[in-house]
């Protein structure tokens, strides 16, 4: 399937440079970046569905911890094991 994409004069540069970097056409640099995008999109992973409950609470003695930090951190030791 053929797709028409416009780009800036700035953007066609830096596609034409990256590409050159890669020792990729460009035509696969953008199917790649496509693909990565769509992934991000339709399969967020844990920690980005989970973002938006993750927060910080208050303990005693007046410090502040980072839960989503820490959460984050947990979540990451998971998805390496």
């Amino acid at each position: 399937m053929t797709k028409s994409v416009r780009f800036d004069p700035a953007l066609r540069a830096s596609l034409e440079r990256a590409a050159r970097a890669l020792g990729i056409s460009q035509s696969e640099l953008i199917r790649e970046a496509v693909a990565r995008r769509c992934e991000e999109v339709l399969h967020p992973s844990l920690t980005e569905r989970l973002r938006p409950v993750i927060g910080r609470v208050k303990t005693s003695g007046g410090r502040a911890r980072d839960t989503g930090k820490a959460f984050r951190t947990l979540l990451a030791k998971k998805d390496t094991e």
